[in-house]
């Protein structure tokens, strides 16, 4: 371990289930478990890359195959991704709360899936009864639409009106001022009211979806041709605009905090409690390595904490907690895109800290669903661990909730522990191999279990060698 403490563990065993968090089965959740005295960065994060995840100094790791909410590690490629519609929304609203000071009315996630799937358990998306879902409004012309559109992506598709006279729009492509049939009162209740048509001074209306079209055939084209390579798109060149290109996350966060605005968010970083060593390096980040609280701090007030692991390669998310006040602002959606940013910093300081995990994935449960619109994103074969990414997983999951997302049926796990005996335990104070242990302590039924244990963990480092305490 060159010169670093050794990681010490104790093994609590995996035979017993218990209740589920997720789908509430008294006896249906399995795991392995062990407690951490002491661990470095290095081995932790040898430890997540192969399903495991720490609670406070409590480690664990989901058995797949019989717990019954299978939980996937689940990370983000910090440097590649792009906020998301949703995720601008909640930029958006951070910022009309500090320029105003105003909280969004009613408590809201920032997550659309989550208040949609709560209720509906764990079945898919698409199969949600409409009049299940609440329609979130989008913006003030939507609101006038008589009926609530289908909760799909078809959602995007409405058109973009024009100004006119009247203020209730329809979805129809039918002029305006042709006669409505209307067959009984039921019906024509519903029907919006004539009004005098569009205004011929103003540009037709179009579709979303055709603006959006037009926009990457421009942006495609612009690139080409910055490229030196002919292009067939039959648009014409386009200028570049500044409102047409991408904005980084770090802009959209830096748009989201005025410098005038009357209220002041501040951040703060400290060490806290935990089984994980601190570590500096020079080739690491300035903060070093090991467990923070970073603190978010409104107008000299507290408001949210949230526990994060920075390991040799990830800024590992392990916990938020915020004060209930401000839950409308969507503080925990907040927080992950402010801790994707921070992933980013530090990886100018140190080039393979490049990753952002946001603990486990699991479909079946519809409040976990929202941590896959974080992309690019990868989930981890159970069997092989090797990273895949979240798109290629998604159809084996939605057939069974248990899948191996390797397609390489040849494949198996690389960095198996063969020679279970060279794992060290430490017993009566002294640190020993597994076999010499075995010789030692011949009882029955602790050999199985440690063996066990010596063959879970020892896959993880069998050149380091973590310790088993008994």
């Amino acid at each position: 371990m060159a010169g670093k403490s050794p990681t010490i563990v104790e093994y609590f065993g995996g035979d017993d289930g218990y209740r589920c968090g997720y789908c509430k089965n008294e006896k249906g959740n399995f795991s392995h478990g062990m407690w951490s005295h002491t661990m470095t960065v290095q081995d932790y994060q040898d430890l997540i890359d192969r399903g495991w995840r720490r609670s406070g100094k409590y480690v664990y790791k989901p058995r797949m195959k019989e717990t019954c909410c299978p939980q996937y590690t689940i990370r983000c490629h910090a440097l590649k991704f792009q906020p998301s519609k949703s995720h601008k929304k909640i930029l958006k609203k951070m910022s009309k709360f500090f320029s105003k000071g105003e909280l969004p009315k009613g408590q809201e996630d920032g997550e659309p899936m989550d208040s949609v799937l709560e209720e509906a358990g764990p079945r898919d998306l698409a199969k949600v009864c409409h009049s299940e879902t609440k329609c979130p409004a989008i913006t003030d012309i939507q609101k006038e639409v008589v009926e609530c559109p289908a909760v799909t992506d078809d959602q995007n598709e409405i058109p973009v009106a024009a100004t006119t006279t009247t203020t209730t729009t329809t979805t129809s492509e039918t002029p305006r001022t042709e006669p409505v049939s209307v067959p009984d009162e039921k019906t024509s209740a519903l029907m919006p009211k004539p009004g005098t048509g569009a205004d011929p001074n103003r540009p037709p209306c179009r579709k979303a979806k055709d603006l959006r079209k037009e926009r990457r055939l421009q942006k495609e084209q612009l690139r080409q041709q910055a490229g030196g390579v002919s292009s067939n798109a039959t648009l014409a060149p386009v200028a570049p605009n500044p409102a047409n290109q991408s904005k980084t996350l770090e802009e959209f966060i830096s748009e989201s905090l005025p410098d005038n605005s009357p209220h002041c968010l501040e951040f703060r970083r400290f060490l806290c409690d935990s089984p994980l060593e601190a570590e500096h390096s020079p080739d690491g980040p300035e903060a070093g390595y090991g467990s923070f609280h970073h603190q978010y701090w409104l107008d000299g007030r507290i408001i949210a904490v949230g526990v994060i692991d920075i390991l040799p390669t990830c800024v590992s998310s392990v916990y938020l907690y915020y004060h209930p006040d401000f839950a409308s602002l969507s503080l925990g959606s907040y927080s992950a895109l402010r801790e994707i940013a921070f992933t980013r910093q530090l990886q100018k300081q140190s080039p393979k800290l490049s990753y952002y995990y946001l603990g486990f994935y699991i479909d079946s449960c519809p409040k976990m669903r929202y941590k896959r619109k974080y992309r690019p994103a990868d989930l981890l074969c159970p069997e092989t661990y090797v990273w895949v990414p979240v798109e290629q997983c998604l159809p084996q999951l939605e057939k069974t909730r248990y899948a191996r997302f390797n397609q390489d049926s040849d494949a198996d796990d690389a960095r198996v522990l063969k020679d279970v005996g060279r794992t060290l335990v430490l017993y009566r104070r002294t640190v020993m191999p597994y076999v010499v242990y075995s010789r030692k302590r011949k009882g029955p039924s602790d050999e199985p279990e440690v063996g066990q244990y010596a063959g879970l963990v020892g896959q993880v480092c069998a050149e380091r060698m973590l310790l088993y305490r008994t």
